[in-house]
């Protein structure tokens, strides 16, 4: 699984490069092959294949006749771009996903158990100040005693 913050640069290519303990736990549970798609909060998605599959099972089991279900699939799937990592061990995101995410250069690449979220660094630094005050509050409505 995909644990802790790393600050990284994307290159004038587009590329970012995956972090190494990252790159080891695809190798050991995954193939190497990831999805990135739009996520929410103004983030991005990445997610090794196989997760991705499972996900995107989920999302194909909702009823295509209600709209909201039409919606957000069409928004969630065509942002989806299948990558793999280079030999330096970096990805090319899609500059139309960079955009999305409002990402300049500096990046943060988190860990959030079965995905990696990539967020442009200031943009995690807001969320990250906002989110912290009401950390423990959010704990206690969401986990059980």
């Amino acid at each position: 699984m995909f644990y802790g913050e790393h600050e990284h640069t994307i290159d004038r290519k587009g590329r970012v490069i995956i972090p190494s303990r990252f790159r080891e736990v695809m190798k050991e549970h995954y193939n190497e092959r990831f999805v990135v798609t739009r996520g929410l909060d103004r983030c991005l998605f990445l997610f090794p294949e196989d997760e991705w599959r499972t996900q995107e099972g989920k999302f194909r089991a909702l009823s295509f006749t209600k709209q909201e279900a039409r919606r957000f699939n069409r928004f969630y799937f065509s942002g989806a771009s299948e990558l793999t990592c280079d030999r330096q061990g970096r990805v090319l995101i899609p500059p139309y996903l960079k955009e999305y995410a409002g990402i300049k250069r500096e990046v943060m690449l988190v860990g959030v158990s079965n995905r990696i979220e990539i967020w442009d660094q200031e943009e995690w630094k807001k969320f990250y100040e906002q989110f912290k005050e009401n950390y423990e509050q959010i704990a206690e409505k969401l986990l059980p005693d």
